[in-house]
C-alpha cells in the first residue's frame, strides 16, 4: 500500500535498508539518472563539521533580500520534517512533498535506499520542480559519500573542520578534511572558511584543479565592537552590523558566505544593501539562540567538542548569572568526556534526559559518565554541582525552570533531538517565580506552570 501522508512515508523510508548509514553514492546516482534530477539554477553545496547550518541560513537570507527565489535543503529538523525543505524562505507544505516520495518509490525498483538517501532525493526533486534562482544544499555527513554530492555544485563551501563521526570519516582532521573535500569539482570554485584548514583540503583542490578560495589569503574580515568589514579579490563590504546569529564563529561563516557570492556574482549579483539587511535579519533556531525571559534561556545544538567549546566561550561572554542549569541529551557515540570538560566549570545543575532514538545515551548513562569523570578528578566542576535524570527534554526543562531563580540561566544543548524536544509547541517562554515576599505560590511551583509555548 502506498503511504498517504508524510509521517507514513518517513516510516516507510526507515524500513527499507538494514543500516541507518551505508556510505556509498551508487544508489543515489542510479536514482538521479533514472529520474533525470538536475537543477537549472546555480547550486551551492555546504559541508563542514560546524557552521553549515548558519552558513546556509546566511546564504538564503542575503539572496532573499535581493529578490531571488531560493530553495534550501537544510538538516536535521528540530520539530517537523518539512523544516528541511525551504522555498522562498519558508518550509514547504508537507503535502507538497508526497508526489516526490511517490516518484522515488516508483523509480527505485529493487534498490534498498537508506532513510537519508530516500528523503534527500525526494527533497531535491521537490526543489527541482520550482523556478529557483539559487539552490543551497547542506551536506549531512562528510561530503564525498553524502547523497547531496550526486549534484555538481557551481560553488562549494567548506566550513570549520573538527573531529566528529570518526567511525565514518576518520580519526583526525586530515582524514576528515579529505572526506569534506569530496564536494569539490574540477575547475569550479570552493570556499574554505576554516581559518586553520587541514592540508588535505588544499591538496585535493590542487589535485583536481578546483579554484580554492581560502580565508586569510583570498578574502579577509575585521572589525571593532560596533561594525565589521569584508574584503575579497574583487569586492569589498564595510560598515556592516554584526550578523543576527549570535556566537564567536559567526563572522567566519559570514565571511565564507560573502566569498561565495563574490564567486557567483556574474550569475547572481548581490547588492551591498542585501548583504547588510540579510545578515541583520538572518534566523536559525537552536544556534546559540537566546530567548529573553526570567530566567534567561539559551538553546544550542552544539553536540561535539569543537561546537561545545564555542558554546562555552559564548556563555562566558553573556555576563553574570548566579546559577546555570543545563538540559543535556546526546548520542552515545559523541566524545562526552570532552564535552563535559568544556561545560563543567559553567554549569551548577545538570538535567540529563533520555532521547527517543536508539543511538542516544540514556540519562542514567550521561549522569554516570559525568560522575565517574568527576570522581577521577578530570572535571573542573563547580563545587555544589547537582545531577538529575529525566525521561525527555521537555520534562528536564520543566524541572530546571522550577528550580531556577529569575536571575539564573537555563541552557538546553546537545543533540538536535534535545533542542527540538523542548520546541515541540514553539519556542519556550519562561516566567519568573513570584519571589517578592519570599513565598512562592503553589501554582508556580509546578514545573509545567513555568513553561508557556511561544
Amino acid at each position: 500500500m502506498i503511504p498517504t501522508c508524510l509521517e507514513d512515508w518517513l516510516l516507510h523510508c526507515e524500513r527499507l535498508h538494514p543500516k541507518t548509514i551505508d556510505m556509498t553514492l551508487a544508489r543515489a546516482i542510479e536514482l538521479r539518472d533514472r529520474l533525470g534530477l538536475r537543477f537549472e539554477a546555480p547550486v551551492v553545496i555546504v559541508a563542514g563539521t560546524n557552521g553549515k547550518g548558519s552558513t546556509c541560513a546566511m546564504l538564503e537570507s542575503i539572496a532573499l533580500q535581493d529578490g531571488y527565489r531560493v530553495g534550501l535543503y537544510i538538516k536535521p529538523h528540530l520539530v517537523h520534517f518539512e523544516e528541511r525543505c525551504r522555498v522562498g524562505g519558508a518550509p514547504v507544505d508537507a503535502a507538497s512533498l508526497l508526489p516526490h516520495f511517490e516518484a522515488i518509490e516508483a523509480a527505485r525498483g529493487d534498490l534498498a535506499l537508506t532513510y537519508f538517501e530516500f528523503t534527500t532525493l525526494a527533497i531535491m526533486l521537490r526543489l527541482a520542480a520550482e523556478p529557483l534562482d539559487l539552490v543551497i544544499l547542506e551536506v549531512g555527513l562528510g561530503g564525498r559519500l553524502d547523497a547531496v554530492n550526486i549534484i555538481d555544485a557551481d560553488c562549494s563551501i567548506i566550513t570549520s573542520i573538527d573531529i566528529d563521526h570518526i567511525e565514518y570519516l576518520g580519526a583526525d582532521r586530515e582524514a576528515i578534511g579529505r572526506e569534506k573535500a569530496g564536494i569539490m569539482r574540477a575547475g569550479r570554485p570552493v570556499v574554505v572558511s576554516d581559518p586553520m584548514p587541514p592540508a588535505s583540503l588544499g591538496l585535493r583542490a590542487t589535485e583536481i584543479g578546483a579554484d580554492l578560495r581560502q580565508l586569510g589569503r583570498d578574502f579577509t574580515y575585521g572589525g571593532d565592537r560596533l561594525q565589521w568589514q569584508w574584503s575579497g579579490r574583487s569586492r569589498r563590504f564595510s560598515g556592516m552590523a554584526y550578523p543576527a546569529l549570535r556566537g564567536v564563529n559567526q563572522l567566519l561563516n559570514a565571511a565564507g558566505v560573502l566569498a561565495a557570492f563574490e564567486l557567483l556574482y556574474q550569475r547572481l549579483p548581490i547588492s551591498a544593501q542585501a548583504v547588510r539587511v540579510g545578515l541583520a535579519m538572518v534566523e536559525l533556531p537552536g544556534r546559540f539562540q537566546v530567548v529573553p525571559g526570567q530566567p534567561a534561556l539559551v538553546l544550542d545544538v552544539a553536540h561535539n567538542p569543537h561546537a561545545v567549546a564555542a558554546l562555552a566561550q559564548n556563555l562566558d561572554q553573556m555576563g553574570f548569572f548566579p546559577r546555570t542549569h543545563a538540559v543535556f541529551g546526546a548520542m552515545a557515540d559523541k566524545d562526552l568526556a570532552a564535552i563535559f570538560k568544556h561545560m563543567a566549570p559553567l554549569v551548577d545543575h545538570w538535567h540529563f534526559c533520555d532521547l527517543p532514538i536508539p543511538r542516544a545515551a540514556s540519562a542514567a548513562d550521561l549522569a554516570g559518565q559525568f560522575e565517574n569523570l568527576r570522581i577521577a578528578g578530570q572535571l573542573k566542576a563547580v563545587a555544589a554541582v547537582e545531577l538529575h535524570q529525566h525521561k525527555d527534554p521537555l520534562s528536564a526543562l520543566a524541572a530546571a525552570a522550577a528550580a531556577a531563580d529569575p536571575t539564573d540561566r537555563i541552557l538546553v544543548f546537545g543533540s538536535f533531538h534535545t533542542v527540538g524536544g523542548v520546541m515541540q509547541n514553539g519556542v519556550p517562554r519562561l516566567a519568573a517565580k513570584a519571589v517578592a515576599t519570599g513565598a512562592v505560590p503553589d501554582a508556580v511551583k509546578m514545573p509545567a506552570s513555568r513553561l508557556m509555548p511561544g
